[in-house]
């Protein structure tokens, strides 16, 4: 991966919600895929960086999976243990945190699109193709959760 691939596989992680420290891990984890995949006889992917962030947007959803298992295996065995706040940023706007916020609590598999689509700017046919899903899948998700994410604005008062 040269530069610019691992800023926007960089990119793709922290949009996805993996905490900043973790990042560096995900960048060595996208890699390690890549050479798992060369040392393993199957052909480089046709488009590397457009493969690279949809492994970086699987690598964030499988964080978000491991910590939804940790938060319940906590709160099972402290039950009044209070979930811990999570700091907007001091210098974050008000958008960009509703629009995190938001982007949370999509579905997995809506979260992966928009982040693909909107923040690591593949077009809808190259997400199919990585996804391994019908292009109209991917419409249909994206609509779905830019509607989601609309409304979530909209109630909170922030657009």
């Amino acid at each position: 991966m040269d530069a610019a691939q691992e800023r926007r596989v960089r990119a793709v992680l922290a949009l996805g919600g993996m905490p900043q420290a973790d990042l560096p891990d995900g960048v060595q984890q996208v890699r390690l895929r890549l050479l798992e995949r060369a040392a393993s006889g199957r052909e480089a992917p046709r488009d590397v960086s457009a493969w690279a962030a949809v492994v970086a947007s699987n690598l964030a959803m499988d964080w978000h999976r491991a910590k939804r298992r940790q938060e319940r295996l906590g709160e099972r065995l402290a039950a009044l243990r209070q979930p811990a706040e999570h700091p907007s940023g001091e210098d974050s706007s008000v958008l960009s945190v509703a629009v995190a916020q938001g982007l949370d609590e999509l579905p997995d598999a809506q979260r992966q699109v928009v982040v693909l689509r909107f923040y690591a700017d593949l077009p809808v046919r190259s997400i199919a193709e990585q996804l391994g899903v019908p292009e109209g899948t991917v419409k249909s998700r994206l609509h779905t959760a830019v509607r989601a994410l609309r409304a979530r604005l909209h109630e909170d008062e922030v657009v």
